[in-house]
């Protein structure tokens, strides 16, 4: 449990990293904003799918993290009415995007193994039991 409790930690602070780079406050140039937010964006999913997943092998979870994460990427590609109003709303951006972008892709692959690697270097580093 406490495992789960520290990836929900983590899924919680970039999410709130992610809303500060794209909030106009800091007064980040576009691009930056943009990008920083998707490899946050792309952390996030990787937390988050390891909050669910906790036990699962890294590089398990980091895959299914870029699957999932490129997997909304190419949902863009799908237009409805419904799905489109949905998009054109604050939450609906911050969560599926607009626009379809491989450099969105690579931003948030860019994310998850920041984030795997981190994780990998602080397992590495605890004495083993």
């Amino acid at each position: 449990m406490q495992i789960r409790i520290i990836f929900a930690t983590a899924t919680l602070l970039l999410i709130a990293a992610g809303l500060l780079v794209r909030a106009p406050v800091p007064g980040l140039p576009a691009g930056l904003a943009k990008y920083a937010g998707s490899i946050i964006w792309g952390g996030m999913v990787y937390a988050l799918w390891s909050t669910i997943m906790p036990r699962a092998a890294l590089a398990n979870r980091a895959a299914i993290s870029a699957i999932i994460a490129a997997s909304v990427e190419f949902s863009q590609l799908l237009h409805t009415p419904w799905l489109d109003a949905f998009r054109r709303t604050t939450i609906g951006v911050l969560l599926i995007g607009r626009f379809f972008s491989w450099w969105d892709i690579l931003s948030y692959t860019a994310g998850i193994a920041a984030c795997a690697a981190i994780e990998w270097l602080i397992v590495r580093g605890r004495p083993r039991s």
